[in-house]
């Protein structure tokens, strides 16, 4: 199987095209592999559709994909959904989670540097309740959590701003460099808006980074620009980046850099298949995005088919200086179910 102690001395964009490619030519023989011998269903899958074939997302919903025994499993992650949606779940052994957080953190720090930051999350506690169940938005939380120290929650549990406690973070770390997390159309609402109704502009310095939750601001006409332009007007945040991720690749996600690129790690790797014959397409196209990632052994979750449209920009050439494939996302194909972290939560 995969080295992955090997993998995670490396810098996570330190592959070029030619080395990335020899890796995944034998670590995802390795895991399809792996999987086909391990779960019945990819099994199946496989015997009528051929070795490796993407799994779309949505078949996680309909099925109990695992490759571990029930014994192994010590966490059941779900996918977000809206009320009355099927979730997908996703089973992880103590190898699997392990590995995925360790990746996690390894990538994020590439952007915000290893020391571990006081932070500041926008969301509720309320929402880590079951630690062996966790919905996507949980998991986000938690995992982002092992970046910083003095985690603090922004929200109570009606999901309004705690003032009394964003006052004492405030005055507590007014002059040092902090880490803000969120998902993105929580943030505009709960934190964005409120502060801007006031009239406040807090003394916080840092990073802020957000993912998930675009479907609801792009209704409402708010683009990438417009969010970190209207965050910087009641913050002193330095930084503004975005990722892209799923609960299906947990882990293994795709950060933002300072030109506005997402970025694909070493751990992962990304195509962009037309409607027409899936067939992967060339520099500048716009795609199907078809996710691969070095990560699930508990699940066969190595090669997805998601609902969301892509373009790539380029790959080992992006002026921030990381190698490996960069690209932008346009959202969801039409018909595609809302699945995003901030677009699910509800008001009761």
């Amino acid at each position: 199987m995969i080295d992955y102690e090997y993998l995670l001395q490396l810098s996570p964009y330190s592959l070029n095209h030619e080395e990335k490619q020899k890796l995944y030519e034998i670590a995802l023989s390795d895991l399809g592999t792996h999987h086909y011998m391990n779960c019945e269903i990819y099994r199946n899958l496989c015997d009528r559709l051929g070795q490796n074939p993407p799994l779309p997302v949505r078949l996680f919903k309909q099925y109990s994909l695992c490759s571990v025994t029930k014994e192994n499993i010590v966490k059941t992650m779900t996918s977000s959904g809206t009320s009355g949606q099927a979730v997908s779940k996703i089973y992880l052994d103590k190898e699997t989670s392990l590995r995925q957080t360790k990746v996690l953190s390894k990538i994020v720090s590439d952007f915000t540097g290893k020391t571990r930051l006081p932070m500041l999350v926008i969301d509720s506690k309320a929402v880590l309740k079951n630690r062996n169940m966790f919905s996507a938005r949980g998991a986000g939380i938690l995992g982002f959590s092992m970046l910083g120290r003095d985690i603090t929650y922004a929200l109570d549990e009606k999901m309004q701003l705690d003032w009394k406690v964003l006052d004492s973070f405030c005055k507590k770390y007014a002059e040092q460099e902090i880490l803000m997390f969120g998902f993105t159309f929580m943030i505009w609402k709960y934190f964005y808006q409120p502060l801007k109704k006031k009239g406040y502009r807090l003394p916080l310095k840092g990073v802020l980074i957000h993912g998930g939750g675009w479907k609801k601001l792009s209704d409402i006409a708010v683009d990438a620009d417009t969010f970190r332009k209207g965050l910087k007007e009641v913050t002193a945040l330095k930084k503004v980046l975005n990722y892209y991720g799923m609960v299906e690749q947990t882990g293994s996600i795709f950060m933002e850099c300072e030109y506005g690129h997402l970025h694909a790690s070493l751990f992962s790797d990304i195509e962009f298949l037309p409607y027409s014959d899936f067939s992967c397409v060339k520099t500048n196209k716009k795609g199907l995005i078809k996710l691969v990632s070095l990560l699930p052994t508990s699940y066969p979750g190595h090669i997805l088919l998601t609902e969301d449209k892509g373009e790539l920009l380029g790959e080992d050439n992006c002026p921030c200086g990381r190698l490996g494939k960069y690209f932008k996302i346009y959202g969801r194909i039409k018909g595609a179910e809302i699945r995003g972290c901030s677009d699910t939560y509800e008001q009761h």
